[in-house]
């Protein structure tokens, strides 16, 4: 499929554009998929990607160079909350064109005293997952992923794949029905 000025075709195909977390949960989906109709789990199949250059893998950058709208894409921010001794993550799927009201909005939703934007370190290392192409496909399981409803409405859009050399095409119905995904109004204005 076209998109922009890309090719995309089916990530299961090509297992090796997709950080190893990202590829387990869409073998996983596509598994749970194939044995259960009723399945809660998204269609993996249609789950697109496509090669990029690792340069452009930041959204302004990208949207640009590759002709896609920053209304078609879908920026991963992790979040980091805290409340008393307890530290937690989450992950807010905004368009690219928005920002997420992470000190509101988020920070309420989550029951955290303080709210930040995780260390770039601990991001990487607790979603085994590149900077700058962290995806919600695939992130630890206890996390939660708020989904802004602009995104789970919108009919394509391009995420990370976990690595930066990526991208994934994906539906807004997809990231709503991921694990641990809720669907809310995140992003500010």
């Amino acid at each position: 499929m076209r998109f922009g000025t890309l090719d995309f075709t089916p990530a299961l195909d090509s297992p090796g554009l997709l950080a190893p977390p990202t590829a387990a949960a869409l073998q996983r989906a596509d598994a749970a998929g194939a044995s259960d109709a009723a399945s809660p789990a998204p269609p993996a199949g249609e789950v697109l990607v496509v090669a990029i250059d690792p340069g452009l893998a930041d959204t302004a950058a990208f949207c640009a160079h590759y002709e896609i709208s920053m209304e078609d894409g879908a920026n991963c921010v992790i979040v980091q909350a805290r409340r008393g001794e307890r530290t937690w993550y989450a992950a807010c799927l905004v368009r690219g064109s928005d920002r997420a009201d992470v000190n509101g909005v988020v920070r309420r939703h989550l029951d955290a005293r303080k709210l930040s934007f995780a260390p770039m370190d601990d991001a990487v290392a607790l979603s085994g997952m590149e900077y700058g192409g962290i995806t919600p496909v695939g992130l630890p399981a206890d996390w939660p992923i708020l989904v802004d409803e602009s995104v789970a409405g919108h009919e394509r859009l391009i995420v990370g794949s976990g690595v930066r050399g990526s991208k994934l095409l994906v539906t807004g119905a997809f990231l709503a029905g991921l694990p641990n995904a809720e669907v809310l109004r995140i992003a500010q204005g």
